[in-house]
């Protein structure tokens, strides 16, 4: 038996491939795949860990397990890591020189999993881009947009970048409807129908109540701002058209003009 498993399969110079260091590297294999699964199901029974830090938590750990078992299976089929990283210093210079961006990559991954200024789930806004995190991983987000594409982010761009996290403290976040009247029209009826339409909405939150802002005296309108909280961060402008046709047919019903832009043209003969 310790004839066969110590058969020769691969020998090129003082490396020899034996049948023993595959075999053992199979069962190392299947050792570290039942550790990760056994990590991951202690990890997601935690009760008082949201689902996002369990996400960055358990990828931190698989990351370090796969990197270390890369190591450890290349000394069990008995390749010596000084000798090959000695051998090839100068080739891992000229290759770490060309793939700055990628390492850069991978650096922010880490940061983004240990630091975790954005969680799976997330809204974020990045270049006007408003998306939902999806995935992290250790070089590239993917994030769904709100036409439902979507979108593979380098994790560098995510670090180095303003970015802004509507979620990154509290789901509920405020938000704003604008609105323009006619001059004659009763400013205190104006703002109690922005409020009250705005109220009666299913997914607007009741505390802290929406309020009703006059803005401004713009050139042909009164213009007034309605503000309120929601949780629904990510499909937010459906909400908002739905708010607008509500207070539009109120303002049809209330005798509440919106008005055209209005110009004065003065003709000299």
């Amino acid at each position: 038996m310790n004839e066969f498993l110590n058969k020769s399969i691969f020998n090129v110079g003082q490396f020899d491939l034996r049948l023993s260091s595959v075999i053992s590297l199979i069962i190392f294999i299947l050792i570290v795949a039942f550790i990760l699964q056994v990590i991951r199901k202690t990890i997601n029974k935690a009760v008082k860990i949201d689902v996002a830090k369990k996400y960055a938590v358990y990828n931190l750990i698989k990351y370090f397990i796969l990197v270390l078992s890369v190591f450890i299976g290349l000394q069990i089929l008995g390749l010596n890591l000084s000798v090959i990283l000695a051998g090839s210093a100068a080739l891992l210079v000229g290759i770490g020189l060309g793939l700055q961006n990628l390492f850069s990559d991978f650096v922010s991954g880490i940061i983004l999993l240990i630091n975790a200024p954005i969680k799976v789930y997330d809204i974020i806004e990045v270049d006007n881009l408003v998306c939902k995190v999806q995935e992290i991983n250790l070089r590239t987000t993917t994030v769904l947009t709100r036409d439902d594409k979507y979108i593979i982010l380098p994790n560098s761009e995510l670090t180095s970048n303003r970015l802004i996290n509507w979620t990154h403290s509290n789901v509920n976040s405020r938000f704003e409807i604008k609105v323009g009247v006619d001059y004659s029209s009763d400013v205190t009826l104006v703002m109690k129908i922005l409020k009250e339409e705005t109220q009666k909405h299913p997914v607007v939150k009741n505390q802290p109540q929406p309020f009703v802002r006059f803005e401004d005296y713009g050139d042909s309108s009164l213009n007034f701002s309605v503000f309120f909280w929601s949780e629904e961060v990510f499909r937010v402008e459906n909400i908002k058209s739905e708010i607008r046709v509500n207070i539009y047919e109120s303002f049809k019903k209330n005798k509440v003009t919106i008005p055209f832009p209005q110009r004065v043209v003065h003709h000299r003969n």
